[in-house]
């Protein structure tokens, strides 16, 4: 490409409204520009990139067997409340309406679509196994987009699916999916942990996610610092060796707290440790009951973990007035003792404490010396967040956290879609058998984000050879020189003719103008055509090492044709 004649742009100053390194660097190296919040257009520059992972993706699924199709992103609303997934989506889908008033809804994800899709081909056990995937635009009314590419309203995805008559086949197919997945990532150069994660809305009996290790990633990726261990915070364990008290029951007191109503403040208040208090938390959940969940005084409540108890699909804190009715006290003293008609759900480490502090549900008072024999409990489970420093439960040294972009994850899903919408087959015995799925994403944007924040430098971007936008930069020095000119046309074919992605920077820029663009922009490999020329020379310069030599015309098209075939 000739950057004289081509749609090519960038910006010198930051973008003010990009929170992310990644998403200011790609606004800014032309590779996206907002449109609005958590939508983005990929420009020409970035469209590359993206293009380059796309087939990246599209040759490893190819490799495992998989076939593409394209799937409608307008989908009927019907299809999800036949599978029970409208209410778990909720406002995260966009909604609309026909012409006709027919419900119809933007797909967030095409589970549905595939299992009614795969009822083509699943008659007999005899058509399994097969894998179905595409590459196609998603879409989620996200309540807050940030950090640019990273958590977005309108997203490119892959998303495959497996089809097998058993859980054996199942597992076989989900590794090659796996193992296609590491081929991926690695070919991406990104550096990324394998975690169990949480199966959310997509249900199942298993989920991975890959996620790409990253200072502003949204999750938290829990390690060990003896063994391989690694799981999503919002599934860890957490694992508790103390034993219970054996403190000797002391007599239940009612202490005037006035205007002390945080942990901080109440243990302030008593000179005593966050963990000699329970909190008592009171949530709305699947907008029909109320639930106190009781969790100790240095931990916080898990939410993952509490809806996956109660098996529901969404809570969220009752509202100040709902917890002024239900406690019959100001916000910031409700505890166990004396609630009514509420389920309390316990965590576990709750259960060995003795003579603790809690809310009185009383205004401005605290009870001390309170025990689990002082009130009724509903259930008693792990619904605490792991912390740093906390047990492995591997093999008990102490866990690690490290920041992570989730860029791909594969779910087990087993049988919940096929029962729910009727995908079903004929064994061998001809008895009808729900259809074994499994299904496989990967963010093409996000692992575009991903990669710009683990590959850059205080001078722009560094992309990985293979998915660069360009492989090679040629930039001339004086565009009015005729001897530059012509050696860097001569060297710009030369290297088209060897199928190399090479740009020529043939702008009437100054130099140090150009050379901040293709540094910018991330080109792995620069040429500088300048006053060597007539003496047969040039620059090379290799943006990842910051290294430049001088070497012959003819040894840069060497060095980059021999490189670029190793690579």
């Amino acid at each position: 490409m000739r950057l004289s004649k081509s749609f090519f742009y960038t910006l010198r100053e930051d973008a003010k409204d990009e929170d992310s390194r990644s998403g200011n660097l790609l606004v800014r190296s032309g590779m996206m520009k907002k449109s609005s919040s958590g939508i983005y257009m990929i420009m020409p520059m970035g469209k590359r990139v993206l293009k380059k992972i796309e087939e990246i993706v599209r040759e490893e699924m190819d490799c495992t067997g998989a076939q593409e199709l394209l799937m409608p992103a307008l989908i009927l609303e019907d299809v999800y409340v036949k599978s029970g997934r409208r209410n778990v989506f909720g406002s995260n889908m966009f909604a609309l309406k026909d012409r006709y008033q027919k419900g119809y809804v933007l797909g967030p994800t095409h589970e549905e679509l595939f299992a009614i899709a795969a009822a083509m081909k699943g008659k007999s056990y005899k058509d399994f196994p097969y894998n179905l995937y595409q590459i196609q635009t998603k879409y989620r009314d996200e309540t807050r987009p940030r950090y640019g590419l990273i958590r977005t309203r309108e997203f490119i995805m892959k998303d495959a699916y497996s089809f097998d008559t058993d859980l054996e086949g199942l597992h076989e197919s989900y590794m090659k999916m796996f193992n296609a997945y590491c081929r991926i990532f690695d070919r991406l150069s990104l550096d990324y942990k394998i975690v169990k994660a949480d199966t959310g809305a997509m249900g199942g009996l298993l989920s991975e996610e890959f996620q790409a290790i990253c200072s502003i990633g949204e999750d938290v990726v829990v390690g060990c610092e003896h063994c391989d261990f690694s799981s999503n915070m919002e599934i860890s364990e957490v694992v508790d060796h103390e034993a219970a008290s054996d403190e000797k029951t002391k007599p239940l007191e009612a202490v005037a707290t006035p205007n002390a109503k945080t942990i901080e403040e109440v243990a302030a208040f008593f000179e005593r440790s966050p963990r000699d208090f329970v909190k008592t938390l009171l949530y709305h959940v699947d907008q029909e009951k109320f639930v106190a969940f009781l969790v100790r005084g240095d931990r916080e409540l898990n939410e993952t973990k509490a809806l996956k108890l109660l098996q529901a699909n969404e809570m969220e804190l009752a509202s100040f007035e709902d917890v002024e009715r239900i406690t019959h006290a100001k916000v910031g003293f409700a505890g166990p003792i004396g609630l009514a008609n509420i389920t309390i759900v316990m965590d576990r480490q709750v259960q060995k404490m003795k003579n603790f502090i809690c809310g009185a549900n009383r205004s401005d008072y605290h009870y001390i010396n309170a025990n689990v024999t002082d009130f009724h409990v509903d259930m008693v489970a792990d619904i605490a967040y792991v912390k740093e420093g906390d047990t492995c439960p591997k093999c008990g040294a102490r866990l690690t956290f490290t920041k992570g972009i989730e860029v791909g994850n594969t779910f087990k899903l087993g049988t919940k879609y096929a029962e729910s919408l009727g995908l079903q087959y004929l064994d061998r015995d001809n008895q009808l058998k729900p259809v074994v799925m499994g299904s496989y994403g990967i963010g093409l944007e996000r692992c575009m984000a991903a990669i710009a924040e683990q590959h850059n430098d205080e001078n722009g971007l560094i992309w990985p050879t293979a998915v660069a936008p360009f492989t090679v930069a040629i930039v001339v020095v004086s565009t009015k020189d005729d001897t530059q000119m012509n050696v860097a046309n001569e060297l710009y074919e030369c290297l088209r003719n060897e199928h190399i992605d090479v740009l020529l920077d043939d702008r009437s820029e100054r130099p140090g103008v150009k050379f901040k663009d293709m540094d910018l922009i991330g080109i792995p490999y620069r040429i500088t055509v300048g006053r060597g020329a007539a003496s047969g020379k040039v620059e090379w310069y290799e943006r990842q090492a910051k290294a430049m030599e001088e070497i012959t015309i003819s040894d840069a098209v060497t060095k980059a044709t021999t490189l670029l075939k190793n690579a």
